[in-house]
């Protein structure tokens, strides 16, 4: 999976954190697992031991993961925070859907759009 993205105006350490997050939302890294050691990590993504420390912190801030002092940075098990989440971005969706009935595009023609474009995004994805 790749993490960075150099040309994303979004600083590294955000991006680390979007990356490990997704991870574990969609059960690739799992509750208990090791982290990638700080140093190990930072080498290989070419980047600064202090911008991967701060990742860390900000997912043990944000819940993600937790520390154990000599032994590094494990997945927190928490499914709250996948519920959050989800949450979340229903909440997204349907406020777009009430903007978009406010300015007279209806529900199916929203529906009927999105269906295009995932058509759209999965043939794309096809031809990698």
């Amino acid at each position: 999976m790749k993490i960075i993205d150099y040309q994303n105006s979004r600083p590294i350490y955000e991006q680390i954190v979007e990356s490990f997050k997704v991870q574990i939302f969609k059960g690739i890294l799992q509750a208990d697992e090791q982290m990638p050691s700080v140093r190990s990590l930072a080498m290989d993504l070419s980047t600064n031991p202090n911008t991967v420390q701060r990742a860390y912190s900000e997912l043990e801030r944000q819940g993600f993961i937790y520390t154990v002092k000599g032994r590094g940075n494990f997945v927190k098990g928490d499914d709250s925070l996948k519920d959050t989440k989800k949450q979340e971005v229903i909440d997204e969706i349907v406020e777009l859907f009430v903007e978009a009935n406010s300015i007279g595009i209806t529900f199916d023609e929203v529906l009927s759009e999105i269906k295009v474009r995932l058509d759209e995004i999965a043939k794309e994805g096809g031809k990698s």
